[in-house]
């Protein structure tokens, strides 16, 4: 056996940082639910719901490769 640690690939700053990314994605298909216009072309499906949703993506990317403060 090697003397190699099992070590996770991101810290649990980045873990979280990556779940609180999934939380703001949700929340912003959620939003797009939430628009009482036809086929959701109001301001809730077509502005602020995608907004919202790229937003969580920005923060996943970043989670992914910000590197762990121990590093």
């Amino acid at each position: 056996m090697s003397n190699a640690k099992n070590e996770l690939p991101f810290s649990t700053s980045n873990y979280t940082t990556m779940l609180i990314g999934i939380a703001v994605i949700l929340a912003g298909f959620l939003i797009m639910t939430f628009d009482s216009s036809e086929f959701g072309f109001g301001f809730l499906g077509l502005t602020l719901g995608p907004l919202i949703t790229i937003a969580g993506f920005i923060i996943e990317f970043w989670a992914i490769l910000r590197k762990p403060k121990n590093s």
